[in-house]
């Protein structure tokens, strides 16, 4: 049976951690601040701005939060954020996606500043992580390694198939395992003989948002399986791109849904708001 890997204690050993030093830089009179901005009132991005404003609570990072209406134009959105990269008591700021279809996702992610890019998606935070120049990490991707790595998962070396090439986890969770000297190979939607490949795999990371795509006919016996999809299936359990029941009495390692990646993410945007005041006072 396979070990799993449990994301609630890890990111719980993690918030534990930047609670500490959170209490610490504020005793230095450097206090660690939020801007979250969410456009409209879906449901699912609801409920992640409430997580990451509990998470914030429990740390010790001041939030600030800005609710928009979905009618929010795109140059609204923009002046908010223009003002905020001008204010000295933010350090962070991140504005929740998906936004409404009349906003430029892509124009707003460049309006922030790479200075307080906590979600790490602007070009400049990217471009650094390509070189391995210091800067804000995608939150999933770094969150994932370090799941791997406070499980005892060594990669140096490591066959890594990452399934999945998008620009918030496939590509850069790519550029993060090659950091740790696996070796690393993407597949996507048109790789051919996708089943022989994963099955190479000592670790295999699955971003499809495919529910259930992946069963044990891609697991190589004792792999470490990270599955970071979640879904809502007929009826109405969640579930991720991995079919758990199937794999799980192959894999040497998986990550459950919930439970699995879901919490590192929120724990990685708490150490990226703090790398914010460590990163401006150095």
């Amino acid at each position: 049976m396979a070990k799993i890997i449990d994301g609630k204690k890890i990111s719980q050993e993690i918030k534990d951690e930047l609670k500490k030093e959170a209490a610490a830089l504020r005793e230095q009179g450097k206090e660690a601040s939020l801007a979250v901005i969410q456009v409209g009132s879906d449901p699912a991005s609801s409920i992640y701005v409430n997580n990451k404003k509990k998470a914030c609570a429990y740390v010790g990072i001041r939030s600030v939060s800005y609710e928009l209406p979905s009618e929010t134009t795109q140059e609204e959105l923009l002046g908010i954020v223009r003002e905020l990269n001008d204010r000295e008591d933010i350090q962070g700021i991140l504005v929740q996606l998906p936004l409404p279809a009349q906003i430029d996702e892509d124009a707003v992610i460049r309006a922030i500043s790479p200075q307080k890019d906590v979600d790490g998606f602007h070009p400049e935070s990217v471009g650094r992580m390509c070189i391995g120049e210091k800067g804000f990490l995608s939150c999933t991707p770094a969150g994932i390694i370090q799941l791997l790595k406070r499980s005892g998962v060594e990669l140096e070396g490591k066959d890594c198939v990452v399934i999945g090439r998008s620009n918030i986890v496939g590509k850069p969770m790519a550029l993060l395992l090659l950091r740790e000297n696996a070796t690393v190979t993407v597949a996507h939607s048109r790789t051919r003989n996708l089943k022989e490949i994963c099955r190479r795999a000592d670790v295999l990371v699955v971003a499809v948002g495919k529910p259930r795509l992946i069963t044990r006919e891609y697991v190589k016996e004792g792999a470490v399986v990270i599955d970071v999809g979640i879904h809502r299936d007929a009826e109405n359990k969640m579930c991720g791109d991995v079919d758990f029941a199937d794999v799980e009495p192959v894999a040497g390692a998986i990550t459950p849904v919930p439970g699995g990646v879901g919490p590192m993410t929120i724990a990685m945007l708490m150490n990226n708001c703090l790398e914010a005041i460590r990163s401006k006072h150095e």
